[in-house]
């Protein structure tokens, strides 16, 4: 496990562009039969990807557990939100199978002791995409398909962001203790996502873009909104947003990514709006 301590907004605005890439991208998650996992300070959030190929993974495959934890398993005191981003697979939670196709989504609450990863076929294997919080509390486990997830339409084509937000981990859908996880879908000809900007002082997110065709980007906006800054980033790779960041980005084609939010509160009116025009 790899572990990234908090950086703040005054040595950030100093850093080189490889030292932003450092300190925020997280690239590489998904390789063949192993779970990839960074520690983030920031509100200690853990990101996590696994690729089941040949076997069967387990969550905690090749992580020190108790040195990076202190307990005896990884949801001992912590929930965790899982996206499959590849071919069908599905993940067993303490003996329950749940099954999960592209784009569907499972939320497990903290307790849950054995989690296991499978792919139903070897050559389209699954990848899932995870994100984990700190818990103080069980809630219930629950399978949430990209179906029956809560759409919202936002955004226009003349504004080039016409999009849908779909709420998965979110308090519209179910409990949980502070994670919330949703995707956001841009059509054809839209490219850009949360503009205007804005930043929530009680909260962070991590966002990864997905469905980013291999010879095109996205340019990942952060830093102040008087100081900011960018990440250029290709398709399955997520980035770490601080709470004095904002967290915005304009691709060379559409995408889609997936929101990861924890902190103090689920208000998600709880925000502090930049006028795209103040922006330096």
């Amino acid at each position: 496990m790899e572990i990234r301590y908090g950086a703040n907004q005054r040595d950030a605005k100093k850093y080189t562009t490889q030292e932003l890439r450092d300190e925020f991208l997280i690239t590489g998650l998904y390789r063949p039969d192993s779970v990839t996992a960074v520690y983030s300070h920031v509100d200690r959030m853990v990101t996590f990807g696994c690729m089941p190929v040949t076997k069967t993974v387990p969550l905690d495959d090749g992580i020190d557990v108790y040195g990076c934890f202190g307990t005896g398993y990884i949801l001992e005191r912590r929930e965790i939100g899982i996206f499959n981003l590849g071919g069908s697979g599905s993940i067993t939670v303490d003996g329950t199978k749940y099954s999960l196709a592209y784009k569907d989504c499972l939320y497990i609450t903290m307790g849950a002791k054995e989690v296991l990863f499978s792919s139903d076929k070897k050559d389209e294997p699954a990848k899932f995409y995870m994100v984990s919080a700190p818990a103080h509390r069980a809630y219930e486990t629950r399978l949430l398909t990209f179906e029956n997830a809560i759409k919202r339409p936002l955004g226009s084509v003349a504004e080039c962001n016409k999009r849908v937000i779909n709420q998965f981990i979110h308090p519209n859908v179910l409990q949980t203790c502070q994670l919330c996880m949703g995707m956001t879908v841009l059509e054809e000809g839209s490219v850009w996502n949360t503009m205007p900007v804005h930043t929530h002082e009680r909260r962070m997110e991590i966002y990864t873009y997905f469905e980013v065709p291999e010879d095109q980007v996205v340019f990942h906006l952060m830093g102040e909104g008087q100081e900011t800054r960018h990440i250029i980033m290709k398709n399955e790779e997520a980035v770490i947003s601080p709470s004095w960041s904002i967290h915005s980005g304009v691709g060379t084609s559409n995408y889609a990514f997936i929101w990861a939010m924890g902190g103090e509160n689920q208000e998600f009116d709880d925000m502090d709006g930049i006028q795209t025009t103040d922006l330096k």
